[in-house]
């Protein structure tokens, strides 16, 4: 009886850590909406602006401001020498609207939004450019699964790596279950959404820098040499489950698919480098 509660504790323990993981990687990732409020004059004026969108369609940038207030959206491609864009924000009862032309995928675009109350001009976000990157449509039955066992995978990668602490931990068939979901979950499913996403099935080594693609080669071959070499000993199972942690704390699309828009291709794949 007291192994099986143990086992409940550790199947619980490892559940709230992956969840936590899961919710750093969906707040920390530069693609997630910039959400936060600014205080002016004594009122506040909230804004939820989004940083990644569908490819081709208008980007809607929308905030909440008090009716004395008029603001400007300003925009360009992002890493161009194009000039900047500045329109007016429509207002929309309590919001104040606006929209940027809708770029291909991967392609960026860089946004400012100026408020002016009076005599009084700020900037929101401190005057500092948010930047909006464009996607294809991914099938939402296919991005739900490819989530799924992309969080399984961590979910047992913790659980194996808490069974090796247990005298008699039985972490052999977790270690398993871990490398069949990466392998699924990363290398399988993974290459389907890049490729809905941005028009290429796998943009990392040895094709390309994109760091996502990395962070999943590097689980899966931790695992598959941690199950190979864990008769030698178990800590190999552990410190794979502490190297999958550590890559879950990379934020999510850092150096991910990026297009030039001088040369029209990605800047994250090596054989369109300087070309």
């Amino acid at each position: 009886m007291k192994k099986k509660r143990v086992t409940i504790l550790l199947w619980a323990l490892a559940f709230i850590l992956t969840l936590a993981l899961a919710v750093y990687q969906r707040l920390t990732g530069p693609t997630h909406p910039l959400a936060g409020s600014e205080s002016v004059k004594g009122k506040v004026i909230s804004y939820r602006l989004l940083r990644s969108f569908t490819e081709f369609q208008s980007l809607p940038v929308k905030i909440q401001a008090p009716a004395e207030v008029t603001a400007w959206l300003s925009y360009k491609r992002y890493k161009t020498s194009d000039e900047w864009t500045e329109v007016a924000m429509k207002r929309q009862g309590e919001y104040l609207a606006g929209e940027i032309p809708g770029q291909p995928a991967a392609g960026k675009v860089e946004y400012t939004i100026r408020l002016q109350w009076g005599e009084e001009d700020i900037l929101l976000n401190r005057g500092r450019s948010i930047v909006a990157r464009f996607k294809g449509e991914t099938p939402t039955w296919l991005l739900i699964t490819h989530v799924v066992f992309m969080f399984l995978g961590i979910l047992f990668a913790v659980r194996a790596g808490l069974e090796t602490l247990r005298k008699d931990g039985n972490y052999a068939r977790l270690a398993i279950w871990t490398l069949g979901f990466v392998f699924i979950g990363g290398l399988v499913l993974g290459p389907f959404v890049q490729k809905y996403a941005f028009g290429s099935w796998w943009t990392g080594v040895p094709f390309g820098t994109d760091l996502t693609d990395n962070k999943t080669l590097i689980a899966f071959i931790a695992w598959a040499a941690a199950l190979f070499l864990k008769k030698m000993s178990k800590w190999w199972i552990l410190a794979a489950a502490v190297l999958m942690i550590a890559v879950y704390l990379i934020p999510h699309s850092i150096m991910g698919s990026e297009l030039d828009y001088q040369s029209g291709k990605m800047k994250n794949k090596f054989e369109q480098r300087g070309t």
